[in-house]
């Protein structure tokens, strides 16, 4: 169900009423699309990209900025005028490219049955283990592995994710493209713990909206933090056609 205050209602207007001096920063996983069992599985609302088209030729940005591999989010984005970031920022980061090789070195090492490789990071998906609290003890040791190799390591929905050790996440992608476009004023929605770096990257703009994409496996800090509450991608949307 939708929670909104009086407050968020009207953000969502004032930023909706000069589209032309804002930027949309969208997860894709979770938000436009649905949290599938198998990540190629995922594919983006059909009212959602119906959405995306629209505003891409009404806000001065819409970006979609996703933990997957900038090629796939932009192939199953596929719309013309969204910008795609990928790998939590990585992709517009050149010190990342160096890390590639012991990131796949890395990959190859644990062994995990349900390994997702991206261009600049791994994921260690749990979400189909048979136990999961088994899964978790084994992928906290592989998280630990990683960490003493001196590459980072962080849990999310179902999900270990293995990355590059730099100071970089989605709230720096969004910073950087802010900054590029000239831009003060943003909605941000996401529905994971990387979303929270996002949030927290449109503090003390002219005009910040954060919308929570809030299933049952997101962390509880994403709806404190957030101005907007949804309970789906497709509760979400519907809040699109409003912008």
């Amino acid at each position: 169900m939708l929670e909104r205050v009086a407050s968020g209602n009207a953000l969502l207007e004032r930023l909706a009423s000069a589209p032309g001096e804002a930027a949309l920063f969208l997860d894709f996983d979770g938000v436009l699309a649905p949290i599938v069992d198998r990540p190629d599985g995922a594919a983006v609302l059909p009212e959602a990209r119906a959405q995306l088209e629209r505003l891409a030729g009404r806000y001065a940005l819409v970006s979609v900025v996703s933990g997957r591999s900038g090629d796939d989010v932009r192939r199953r984005v596929g719309v013309n005028g969204v910008v795609c970031v990928g790998s939590h920022g990585l992709d517009v980061e050149p010190e990342a490219q160096q890390w590639r090789p012991r990131i796949r070195a890395f990959a190859a090492e644990a062994r995990w049955p349900d390994t997702e490789l991206k261009d600049l990071s791994v994921a260690f998906h749990f979400r189909t283990a048979e136990n999961e609290a088994a899964a978790l003890r084994t992928l906290e040791e592989v998280a630990d592995r990683a960490r003493a190799e001196g590459l980072k390591a962080r849990f999310g929905r179902k999900i270990l994710e293995v990355l590059p050790p730099l100071d970089v996440n989605k709230g720096t992608a969004v910073r950087r493209l802010l900054s590029d476009a000239g831009l003060r004023r943003a909605l941000v929605a996401g529905d994971d713990s990387t979303d929270l770096d996002a949030f927290h990257a449109v503090d003390g703009l002219d005009l910040a909206v954060r919308v929570a994409v809030a299933a049952d496996e997101s962390p509880p800090e994403l709806r404190d933090a957030a101005d907007v509450v949804v309970a789906s991608p497709h509760e979400f949307a519907a809040l699109l056609r409003e912008l």
